[in-house]
């Protein structure tokens, strides 16, 4: 079992709470090689931005978790062989079980989303605190983040043909029945894989 600390990365907690007294927004790249991961890292300490580094679930679950560990505590390296340590997460993104959520904690994430939005609302609430339950557990404190709603299109794992927005009536129900530390919200943006028309 591998603490992030032990890594040099911080959770998502420590980030927003600073970004939110602060102001600012924290960008949340996904990355899938070396390159990309480089890159990411050189802008953000060019302009001193604290930075969410994503692997999707798809991309965790071909990944040598080793390796990733491993690219994680780099990248931290990496910032200050260039001159500036920035806080660095490293967060899955759209985790579809409890169980990958569990690896990902034990091999150094400090951050997980749990995507139960594709379930009954129920369904996703009850996946969703086990994960918070697991997660604020460690003694290093994971922060966890749950998805309310569901955008249209393909994510990782996740496929819905058509949105749902979130409820704002649900949302403070949602976060008291799980404690999640963040919550990914639909309101008709769109990102990930989706098909589109010429007209649009």
């Amino acid at each position: 079992m591998t603490s992030y600390k032990e890594l040099g990365l911080v959770n998502t907690k420590a980030l927003f709470e600073k970004a939110m007294k602060g102001g600012y927004a924290i960008p949340a790249y996904n990355f899938n090689n070396m390159e990309q991961l480089q890159a990411i890292i050189q802008a953000c300490v060019e302009t001193k931005s604290p930075v969410i580094l994503q692997v999707s679930s798809g991309a965790r679950k071909y990944a040598n978790q080793n390796l990733l560990k491993n690219m994680a505590k780099g990248a931290v390296e990496y910032a200050h062989e260039l001159g500036y340590d920035i806080p660095i997460a490293l967060h899955l993104d759209h985790g579809d079980t409890f169980e990958l959520c569990v690896d990902c904690i034990e091999t150094g994430f400090s951050s997980v989303m749990i995507d139960g939005s594709s379930k009954p609302y129920d369904e996703n609430a009850a996946l969703t605190r086990k994960v918070v339950e697991y997660a604020h557990s460690r003694k290093d404190y994971i922060t966890v983040e749950g998805e309310l709603g569901v955008l249209a299109g393909v994510e990782d794992d996740v496929v819905a043909e058509h949105s749902h927005y979130t409820q704002p009536s649900e949302v403070e129900d949602f976060v008291k029945k799980t404690g999640v530390d963040s919550l990914a919200i639909s309101i008709g943006t769109s990102h990930g894989r989706a098909k589109f028309k010429p007209e649009q």
